[in-house]
């Protein structure tokens, strides 16, 4: 047994380096492989590597980070969006499982306490192979969010009848109270705090510890509290899933250092755990535990086919729902533990549990891989007009915020921009009318990451320009990446064809509408904008369908209304060839001279208003 912390170091370094470029050359999941070297190495392989190592307690971690980026990277959008549809899903990936359980473990002779703990057990799940979805870009799917927001439900009855069976021994307010204790800090504490703090110290290392102590602290409180450390680690990225865009450097951190060191090294140890030899010792182990795979396995697949004709699924993602939840680990090591320590389990249940975590991870590896896989062809196949391929320029005015205009590109999903900072706001409009392509113009006042309401002004006839769904898909890919609520101001007309974009399937926005029915208006955003707002005003160049001469004020206005505000002004992309002849701005009509000097007064005297309220 090898007991140098350096050998035994190089050694998991070793295995995290070269066990997934084995796995590639074989065709299988890396998770697999990872659980093989675990049964290889540990005390019931060759014995290189002892059960009570640094790497269990590291392994633990490793679970820790797979909930909490299952929490993180959920699209709170299409979240809210199938909110129900994955409360059903969790009532029936846990109620089939749980009655299914119920049927096998009477027939098997077992008393109702442990039949009940085992269908609780038959009931949760653990989402081990989550990181096989995230790594194939398909983890907005809604299947995703279905099975994410069915874990979550599942791991709680799960835990509610591990409670209530061992409820002579707790004292049940006393659990209660720890319970809210935990839910409040967690929900309430954690998210403030983190708001406070990034917007003190941005700077990437700094926020990945803090994401990383919350998380740890969440899952210590969660176990404190009598409930599982994965559910406060998953309930703890749920709450900062706003403030951890997917694509941030923060993100990117968590991303790097869990899939290439925590969660190798928590499957590393499930593999240590499993005892082979339990094979030869009798049949009664094998017989629990093949009951026990085929009642996880029929009851999972029952509920993700339950899943597909309730909500109208693809085949592809019944087969994702089924490969992510029916895979299970730290959830049902805890309730077998706790069983055989209170004296409910037997220990052929222990061993066959055993055995069932090393086929069940197996099979849903393979399943989920072959699942995401498709998915990510399907969706890479009908890519829509707002994936942001066409040319973006980016720039600030007066300041040079190179590092704000790559975090905003890298969160809106824009294609290799040009970056640019101006002097002022003269040669800042020569340089966005010299080119056609999209241009944005970006005033950071603080961290992207810290923003909770995007106020978009949409000019009148917007929708007509013909690059306008691309500016829209900016604007819902900043929503879905900041978790920041979208309120439109425009007028009526605009707001139906708003409305259509929204709804679009898979390209679902949740926003709402503020009636705005000239451009002046636009000021009036002022007396309703909170700290943490940042304003985007979709602008046009002169000749194309949506130009307002009032634009030629928005610089002025920005600077005196929200210069302690952050905010973008968006440019659509200009049509290539001749300029836009009038005929294309349908019934509007061109500024005169009359129009200009009453809307000049109008202007004046809004701004007098607003001043006043906002004194």
């Amino acid at each position: 047994m090898i007991t140098n912390p350096f050998a035994i170091f190089a050694l998991v370094l070793a295995t995290i380096l070269l066990v997934p470029m084995i796995c590639r050359k074989i065709r299988i999941p890396s998770i697999v492989g990872f659980i093989v070297v675990g049964m290889i190495v540990g005390t019931h392989g060759f014995g290189l590597l002892a059960g009570g190592t640094v790497i269990q307690t590291l392994g633990k971690i490793g679970m820790l980070y797979i909930m909490l980026q299952a929490g993180i990277e959920v699209d709170v959008n299409d979240f809210r969006q199938q909110r129900s549809r994955a409360i059903i899903y969790g009532i029936y990936s846990f109620i089939l499982p749980f009655s299914l359980g119920l049927l096998t473990s009477r027939l098997l002779g077992y008393g109702w306490d442990t039949c009940a703990l085992l269908g609780a057990m038959y009931g949760s799940h653990t989402l081990m192979t989550y990181p096989i979805v995230s790594r194939y870009g398909v983890q907005k799917n809604a299947a995703v969010n279905i099975a994410i927001g069915g874990t979550m439900l599942t791991i709680t009855l799960a835990l509610l009848v591990l409670a209530y069976l061992k409820s002579d021994h707790v004292n049940t307010w006393h659990t209660i109270g720890r319970i809210a204790l935990t839910l409040g800090v967690i929900t309430l504490v954690f998210p403030w705090l983190a708001q406070r703090f990034f917007k003190r110290w941005s700077d990437a290392t700094s926020g990945f510890l803090i994401v990383m102590t919350m998380m740890v602290v969440s899952a210590w409180m969660a176990d404190w509290s009598g409930l599982e450390g994965i559910l406060g680690a998953f309930i703890c990225g749920v709450v900062l899933n706003r403030l951890v865009p997917n694509l941030s450097p923060v993100m990117q951190r968590i991303n790097f250092v869990g899939n290439n060191i925590f969660v190798p090294l928590f499957l590393i140890g499930v593999g240590m755990m499993i005892d082979i030899s339990v094979l030869w010792e009798g049949w009664t182990t094998i017989i629990v535990a093949v009951v026990m795979i085929a009642t996880k396995l029929l009851s999972k697949w029952l509920a993700a086919w339950l899943a597909q004709i309730s909500f109208g699924l693809q085949s592809t993602e019944r087969q994702l729902i089924f490969g992510l939840t029916h895979a299970t680990a730290a959830g049902t090591l805890a309730i077998v533990t706790i069983g055989y320590e209170t004296g409910i389990f037997e220990p052929e249940i222990l061993n066959a549990t055993v055995l069932m975590i090393l086929v069940l991870c197996t099979s849903a590896s393979f399943i989920t891989e072959y699942a995401a896989k498709r998915l990510a062809l399907q969706e890479e196949a009908r890519l829509e007009a707002d994936k942001a391929d066409n040319s973006w320029l980016m720039l600030t005015v007066a300041e040079n915020r190179h590092y704000e205009l790559q975090e905003l590109s890298e969160l809106g999903e824009l294609h290799e921009p040009d970056f640019a900072s101006e002097s002022d706001w003269t040669e800042a409009k020569k340089l966005i009318n010299s080119q056609r392509k999209a241009a944005i113009v970006y005033h950071p006042s603080q961290p992207i990451n810290t923003i909770n309401r995007l106020l978009v002004a949409v000019p009148r006839y917007a929708e007509k320009e013909h690059d306008f769904i691309t500016c829209f898909g900016l604007v819902r890919r900043l929503s879905s990446q900041l978790g920041a609520k979208v309120v439109f101001y425009t007028n009526e007309d605009t707001q139906h064809a708003l409305h259509a974009f929204c709804r679009r399937k898979g390209k679902y926005l949740r926003a709402s509408y503020r009636e705005m029915e000239d451009w002046e208006d636009v000021l009036m955003i002022a007396k309703q904008m909170m700290p943490d707002d940042m304003v985007v005003l979709i602008n046009a160049r002169p000749s194309t369908p949506s130009y307002n001469p009032l634009f030629e004020q928005v610089p002025k206005m920005l600077d005196r209304f929200f210069s302690g505000h952050s905010y973008m002004l968006v440019y659509p992309e200009q049509e290539t060839g001749a300029a836009v002849p009038d005929i294309m701005t349908g019934d509007q009509t061109q500024a005169s001279k009359t129009w200009s000097i009453v809307s000049a007064i109008k202007g004046a005297i809004v701004r007098m208003l607003v001043k006043i309220q906002t004194r």
